[in-house]
């Protein structure tokens, strides 16, 4: 069976996704993609002519984001115009997808050399608030009455019984985790600086991270959701968003929102990239593989409390490779929101130890499309760190679905 090997990966920091604020927000979602891409054939290399498809994940869809993402960024890389570009959207999960099509195109022996990565700026993001999630369609609305995913998570807390005290410790726990990683430089093999047209420097490190942060400080936000949970937040809406979601779990009375700013991913921009290669492409090339993708899979799950996928796509990915959990060294879950990534670790029986050791989206924030291949860099890094094997990757995703990758290190 053919493989696909990870050759390595970049990334670009994390700034902060508000206009005129964060140190990306000036610079177009394409610009800081293909920087991201010539920082990656920097780092290895590659020809770049030698690239038969870019597949990047981006949610954005519109505005600055819009006309094919990938294939923009690839000519403001100024690569050669005959490497193509294609631009997925699976809410959250576009960017680890990416990575998944771009290791099917060369299992399948339909390529040889691939790239899959993710953008988001999310400082010029700006998602119509319709009716929730489905995009004014009233059948689909009318079967599933999904509701934005801030509400979503603070319902998984609400039926988990996940405390505020919970949900704000575990987000303590990230930014402490965060602060020593960048510390130690844990992120920096990865890290790629971006500049502005003129050339200066825009940001080379995280620009999210909120070191210091304590339970205490914490408790003196306000919940987040909890106004647009319990009024009519649309026009024309007949129900709350909290009334919709007892009535379909009506083994809860009411809608504990417990999420805020604190305990929730950071609004950032970004992106990512990493090279994939079959076995002969990389040999015949001299490229020094990092490690291989083992498996991947994907899972749907109820569209009301939404963010429940991790677990499921996790628990598949795991059964199509023949593992357990007990073969996983180390675990990267998104954290959309601390009550997600609580569920996936009490569901999966992780190890705190093993769990988002270097912290996660809380303290350094979520560029969406360009989150999943961060992560997948991140874990990499981590392994061969620590001098361990294999590691399980996975992600939540709008509309209630969750993707799963694991990498075993070559």
């Amino acid at each position: 069976m053919r493989e696909a090997w990870i050759i390595d990966g970049v990334r670009s920091p994390r700034g902060r996704g508000k206009k005129g604020v964060g140190s990306l927000s000036d610079v177009h979602p394409q610009r800081i993609m293909a920087q991201v891409l010539n920082g990656l054939k920097e780092k290895v290399g590659f020809d770049p002519a030698d690239v038969e498809d870019v597949v990047a994940g981006c949610c954005g869809g519109g505005g600055d984001h819009a006309m094919d993402i990938a294939r923009m960024s690839v000519l403001d890389a100024e690569w050669p115009i005959s490497v193509p570009g294609i631009t997925l959207h699976r809410h959250c999960g576009a960017g680890q997808q990416a990575v998944t099509y771009a290791a099917m195109g060369i299992i399948s022996g339909h390529q040889e050399l691939m790239i899959g990565g993710g953008v988001e700026s999310m400082s010029r993001y700006c998602p119509d608030h319709t009716d929730g999630f489905t995009a004014n369609n009233k059948h689909l609305y009318e079967l599933y009455p999904m509701v934005p995913q801030g509400i979503s998570a603070d319902l998984i807390a609400t039926v988990e019984g996940f405390s505020r005290e919970d949900v704000d410790a575990y987000a303590v726990q990230s930014q402490e985790r965060t602060a020593v990683s960048i510390e130690e430089g844990r992120f920096d093999n990865s890290l790629v600086p971006i500049y502005h047209l003129d050339g200066t420097l825009a940001l080379d490190k995280d620009e999210h991270p909120r070191p210091g942060s304590t339970v205490e400080s914490l408790g003196s936000l306000n919940p987040s959701f909890l106004a647009m949970g319990t009024n009519l937040f649309i026009e024309g809406q007949e129900k709350t968003f909290d009334q919709i979601c007892c009535e379909i779990y009506p083994e809860i009375k009411e809608v504990n929102h417990v999420h805020h700013a604190g305990n929730s991913s950071g609004v950032v921009d970004g992106a990512s990239a990493i090279l994939l290669s079959s076995p002969d492409y990389a040999k015949a090339h001299g490229l020094k593989p990092r490690a291989r993708i083992v498996m991947s899979a994907t899972s749907g799950t109820e569209p009301i409390i939404m963010l429940t996928g991790p677990g499921p796509a996790a628990e598949i990915c795991l059964k199509k490779a023949g593992m357990t959990t007990d073969d996983i060294d180390l675990f990267e879950v998104n954290e959309a929101f601390a009550a997600v990534a609580l569920k996936v670790q009490k569901d999966l029986n992780i190890d705190n130890e093993i769990y988002n050791v270097n912290g996660g989206a809380i303290a350094l924030g979520h560029p969406i499309g360009g989150t999943g291949p961060m992560l997948i860099q991140t874990v990499l890094d981590e392994l061969e760190r620590r001098d361990k094997s294999t590691a399980l990757i996975a992600m939540c995703t709008g509309g209630g679905m969750g993707t799963a990758t694991i990498i075993e290190r070559i």
